[in-house]
């Protein structure tokens, strides 16, 4: 297996628990009687950004393997892995730009 491919895979992987991380803490919240919504977010929004953060990462390494790469059929291999990458990146960020907000409002309110 090459590094590409590896990396490829790798930031499919993470990209794809990034995406789920926030849905998995409001699942948990609701599923849980300890566990209150805005404490679950505490901890799945920074999950997600460094789950995010690591496939964007890998997504990068691969793109760049590829790049180096002698084989010229392996252009659009790491298209859908970079697209759950970012996409990861971007529920993270949304997440974390709602718990600011709802910090900005509390303290405000306060």
């Amino acid at each position: 297996m090459s590094s590409s491919n590896l990396a490829t895979r790798v930031a499919g992987f993470f990209g794809a628990l990034a995406v789920l991380a926030n849905p998995a803490g409001v699942l948990a919240a609701q599923l849980l009687k300890g566990v209150a919504l805005i404490r679950a977010l505490y901890v799945s929004v920074p999950v997600a950004v460094v789950l995010a953060l690591i496939a964007v990462l890998a997504s990068r390494r691969a793109r760049f393997a590829r790049a180096r790469s002698v084989y010229a059929d392996a252009k659009g291999r790491g298209r859908p892995s970079r697209f759950l990458a970012w996409l990861g990146l971007y529920a993270a960020v949304t997440g974390a730009l709602a718990l600011g907000i709802y910090g900005a409002l509390r303290f405000a309110g306060s």
